[in-house]
């Protein structure tokens, strides 16, 4: 084919991919503006026009691709459709926001200039470039919702078409897809789209895992369909019966949270039971409640199979945060396996494929009540409203909200208030108003006393006890969950901070007379005082915690000593560990423990010997030699050689090797993707890891020499330590232990699961 056809049948694919997203607007329900749309895509086309992708595709493709995810699969009209298909013309080429609002008016203009400002970067000094992007990100949501919505959908597009990008590029988009878009996509009810990311995510992060899992569902395919088909027969004639115009279908689990379940569980696939779903959706009838249809197909269904009460999730009542209703149920079907099961009606079945994104209602000099976006939306605005000078830390303040289940609580007089799960009394406080938070001395939960970190569940009553000389202490923190009530805490705190720092100010300001301080003497009692820097020592001098001499020239007969510079990774490590709060399995503190790796400190030759600036576009190969070697394994996920893992780059030059599941992992693909690279494990059989073996099993004597003798049958195993605990006839114990490989350690689990009594036996996820 010659260039010019290949310029032609270009053409033609773009046209018809317009015609598509045509067609997508024309079938919904939205009013007639084909003109607009049609003058935005023209627009676009000239402005991109010579552009490509790194695929090779035209450049047009891709704000084509993103207007027909917001028009077909969110459900929005032209106005959004336009900004979708303008949204990079700012960005990319000469084109300014004046010439989008002259041709397209105001609110256009306005969307691609909040999704244009989110692309951009000014950024200070020690601030992540991601972290930054998403607060501005918010600010713009807050005004106005379709610019979130565009960015999720430009995020799908990109993820969809990840495969033309590099290794470490990929690892860097995943992350910042699993922390933040997927997120907020669930958060506003895209739950279609939600698990879309995530599923491509899974993909990219843990290939060979996601195709065996893949393999496996299809496999067992023939299984399920019988399952639900022995299920369906009298559910479909009790349904029919009772006259409901409906459609049932099983619905498997997506492939990532079928993993999920099993690295939280530490099952293997066989071992989950729930990998499908019953949906049943209606049609309403005229003049019937939907509420009452969806209990009587309820109560049809539990007169077939018997319910598991436990089970039971009233959405329709008491709709989730993001819009969702439906209502759940577990029983146990013909086959004596429980399935679960979704009623919802159709109007129901589009609120949680496309969320709020199908149903928004923009206000036009007309007050609506307040919904739960509404609301959600304030929080956020309260929370810029007082953001922390640490991107990082106000993401991990927001995302804290984004990605939880609901309880519902009840105040005094009996209003309901929606609170993420593991919400604290003090979390209840703030939610009621900022000042009763910063004042709250305590509660009362179900009428009794109770202390502010106390955890609520769904259906508490709780009332606020305050006083006005309790004001927000560092500890609280600690125990909150909410982005609002941390975010208030956290303002409070540095208020109070200013106040002593000032008074410390002037405290060594009238010890020295008022006369200037050269750096020297400054440096010297910096180091007597041992402060970082001169607003930490005015802290310590105001707060009392250090004694000032009576007399200034105490400070002149000090001696200076070189000073230590501070890792900055270390410091941001550390407080990211300290943000991730887990619950392990039993003993796990001796687990984490003993897991720590026996680095060779800092400035040791290991370290000091690595000074070549890395390649952070090549595959880094992770060697050992004479027993080093030239990578450090991180102590908060443990990788082991074979695991799914990739590199970060710290600020000394070294590269840290971490999970692409880490939690920290995740952390710092997000917010630092310049420093993520791709690794490729080695051989080794100088250097050992450390890994953990957890195994339970019903106790009987002799267990535990029987599962020793059976590991040290082929070789000799390198036993570090073994915990063992026993409860009425039950063990669970761990082991830990030396090892060269992932798949040392599957060996390893396969002859512990062959000991009788063993009931399970997994490796340990940290």
């Amino acid at each position: 084919m010659s260039d010019e056809e290949k310029l032609v049948a270009e053409d033609q694919m773009i046209e018809n991919e317009f015609q598509a997203l045509l067609n997508d607007y024309l079938n919904s329900n939205h009013r007639r503006k084909v003109d607009i749309i049609t003058r935005a895509y023209n627009m676009a086309k000239e402005a991109h026009k010579g552009a490509r992708r790194r695929s090779g595709e035209p450049y047009i493709m891709h704000p084509l691709a993103v207007a027909r995810i917001v028009s077909r699969e969110m459900g929005l009209g032209s106005t959004s459709i336009s900004a979708a298909l303008l949204h990079d013309v700012v960005e990319d080429t000469d084109y300014t926001v004046e010439d989008i609002r002259a041709l397209f008016g105001d609110k256009i203009a306005q969307i691609v200039d909040g999704l244009t400002k989110i692309s951009q970067g000014m950024f200070g000094e020690n601030v992540s470039a991601q972290a930054e992007n998403f607060r501005k990100l918010l600010l713009t949501m807050s005004d106005d919702i379709r610019v979130i919505l565009i960015k999720i959908a430009d995020r799908l597009h990109n993820m969809r078409t990840l495969s033309s990008m590099t290794v470490a590029k990929q690892y860097k988009i995943t992350g910042e897809t699993l922390y933040i878009y997927a997120p907020l996509a669930h958060r506003l009810g895209l739950f279609a789209i939600k698990t879309e990311l995530e599923e491509l995510c899974f993909k990219y992060e843990h290939p060979e895992t996601y195709a065996d899992l893949t393999r496996k569902i299809e496999e067992t395919a023939p299984e399920r369909n019988k399952i639900y088909e022995n299920f369906a027969v009298p559910v479909i004639k009790e349904l029919d019966k009772m006259g409901i115009e409906y459609e049932m279908r099983a619905r498997v689990k997506s492939v990532y949270s079928i993993w999920n379940k099993m690295q939280t569980k530490g099952i293997e696939f066989s071992e989950v039971y729930d990998l499908f779903a019953v949906r049943i959706i209606f049609e309403v009838h005229p003049g019937m409640d939907e509420k009452k249809q969806c209990w009587d197909i309820y109560s049809a269904i539990t007169d077939i199979y018997k319910l598991r009460p436990d089970r039971i999730r009233d959405w329709v009542s008491h709709p989730k945060a993001n819009g969702y209703q439906a209502l759940h149920l577990t029983v146990m079907g013909p086959d004596g396996k429980w399935i679960e099961i979704q009623i919802r009606s159709r109007r129901m079945d589009d609120i949680a494929e496309k969320g709020f994104a199908a149903h928004w209602k923009y206000k036009e000099n007309k007050v609506e009540e307040d919904n739960e976006l509404d609301k959600w939306l304030k929080t956020i605005q309260e929370v810029l409203a007082n953001p922390n000078p640490n991107a990082i830390d106000f993401l991990d303040t927001v995302k804290m909200n984004l990605f939880s289940s609901e309880i519902f609580v009840f105040t005094p007089k009996g209003e309901i208030k929606t609170l993420p799960q593991g919400a604290t009394a003090l979390d209840f406080a703030y939610t009621i108003h900022t000042r009763v938070g910063d004042h709250c001395l305590g509660a009362k939960v179900n009428h009794t006393l109770a202390p502010l970190s106390q955890k609520l569940s769904s259906g508490d009553q709780v009332e606020i006890l305050t006083s006005q000389s309790v004001n927000p202490q560092p500890e609280w923190l600690n125990f909150v969950t909410t982005a609002k009530a941390r975010t208030k805490i956290e303002a409070s705190l540095r208020r109070q901070r200013r106040r002593i720092t000032e008074k410390g100010e002037k405290m060594l300001e009238e010890l020295f007379e008022h006369e200037p301080i050269d750096h020297a003497l400054v440096n010297k009692i910096l180091q007597a005082y041992k402060a970082e820097n001169k607003e930490d020592l005015y802290f310590l001098i105001g707060n009392h915690d250090v004694t000032l001499p009576s007399d200034k020239n105490a400070f002149f007969k000090m001696k200076v000593e070189p000073e230590k510079q501070d890792n900055l990774f270390v410091r941001y490590m550390k407080q990211a560990m300290n943000a991730i709060k887990k619950t392990p399995p039993v003993d796990h503190k001796n687990i984490k423990s003993s897991q720590k790796e026996p680095e060779l400190p800092e400035g040791t030759e290991e370290f000091s010997s690595m000074k070549e600036k890395i390649d952070r576009k090549a595959v880094f190969q992770l060697t050992e030699t004479n027993f080093r070697k030239n990578f450090i394994v991180s102590s908060c996920c443990n990788p082991l050689p074979g695991d799914d893992v990739f590199g970060f780059v710290t600020e000394n030059e070294e590269v840290e090797v971490h999970k692409r599941s880490c939690q920290t992992g995740l952390k710092l693909k997000s917010n630092f993707g310049d420093r993520i690279i791709a690794v490729k494990w080695g051989d080794y059989r100088q250097y050992s890891f450390l890994a953990s073996i957890i195994f339970t099993g019903i106790d009987r004597v002799g267990i535990l020499g029987t599962i020793l003798s059976k590991l040290s049958e082929d070789v000799v195993v390198n036993i570090q330590s073994v915990n063992v605990a026993t409860n009425d006839g039950i063990f669970e114990g761990v082991f830990n232990i030396h090892v060269h490989s992932a798949e040392e350690v599957n060996q390893l689990c396969a002859k512990i699961a062959k000991v009788d009594g063993v009931s399970t036996v997994h490796r340990a996820t940290i």
